[in-house]
């Protein structure tokens, strides 16, 4: 059996050797001859997540986004099957794989034990540097920021993706095992962000959760009245959605909502949102009345 691509997604096979940043990779779908119809499905369902996750490295873009990591087969199904990947097929983003074992040399590991002994495993910064300055050579004077999940970081908020979107380059290097060399935020001007008072094994997931939040707010994306009354989009929590059927279980469709009155609607989804923040999230009212923001 050929070797596993390392760009696609795990259910497919190389033909020709992975991307290297954006180059296009092609892949072969295993035989169905061993699997049933339902695994077939999937196959098919990750071939088109696969396939639209491939970005030609001169595509017209907007927005750029560059993900360093070992697992870049991570990426192809979500970027497919998600906004980001609809924002892919529109031309308002692009996204380029950098597999930092494409870019060892001879003998060279991609992690190293930790000076002073301990457990795991660290992240070396020459690879990472390497791809880092050939991403920076290539983006020229572009408007361009370097995130790094972390742990450690400041907790990654809905204002961080909008500043982020403003930009003309996305690049986000993942840590894996015990981190990356510290090394890193020395050499280059890193963002630190972390999802919150936990732990994952690697930067893959927060990654995805940049990517999302960024890209949805690029303009061409979404409709701009999608992100108008989105949570935190007005320094607020959305309003309670419901649909069919409009009764359930005993539990009805609040009446204002069925009544036709668009007005009273636009008016009653203001008061929800208001109440629904002050209930469950108090901290953003009191970050509002710090910037001089009308309190609920």
């Amino acid at each position: 059996m050929l070797p596993q691509s390392d760009a696609c997604n795990p259910a497919f096979v190389q033909s020709e050797r992975p991307l290297r940043g954006a180059e296009p990779v092609a892949c072969e779908r295993l035989g169905k001859a061993a699997i049933g119809g339902e695994e077939v499905a999937l196959l098919e369902r990750a071939e088109r997540a696969s396939k639209s996750a491939i970005i030609l490295k001169h595509a017209p873009a907007m927005f750029t986004i560059d993900v360093v990591t070992l697992f870049p087969e991570l990426f192809a199904p979500f970027v497919g099957l998600s906004v980001v990947g609809r924002a892919v097929e529109r031309g308002v983003a692009s996204v380029r794989y950098h597999h930092l074992l494409d870019e060892l040399t001879d003998g060279e590991r991609a992690d190293d034990a930790p000076f002073g002994g301990g457990p795991g495993m660290v992240l070396r910064i020459e690879p990472i540097a390497r791809i880092l300055d050939a991403i920076t050579r290539d983006a020229g004077a572009e408007r361009r920021v370097i995130v790094v999940p972390s742990a450690g970081g400041a907790r990654f908020v809905h204002a961080d993706a909008a500043r982020w979107g403003t930009l003309d380059r996305l690049i986000i290097v993942c840590g894996h095992y015990e981190g990356i060399d510290d090394r890193l935020g020395r050499l280059y001007e890193i963002e630190e962000r972390s999802l919150g008072d936990f732990v994952l094994t690697g930067g893959e997931i927060p990654a995805l959760a940049f990517m999302d939040a960024t890209v949805r707010l690029l303009a061409g994306t979404l409709r701009p009245e999608s992100l108008e009354s989105e949570s935190f989009a007005a320094g607020l929590l959305d309003y309670p959605s419901y649909t069919r059927p409009a009764s359930f279980r005993g539990i009805d469709v609040p009446p204002v909502l069925l009544s036709g009155d668009h007005a009273k609607i636009a008016e009653w989804r203001r008061e929800q949102s208001r109440l629904r923040t002050a209930a469950r999230r108090r901290d953003l009212i009191e970050d509002g009345a710090l910037r001089g923001e009308e309190s609920p």
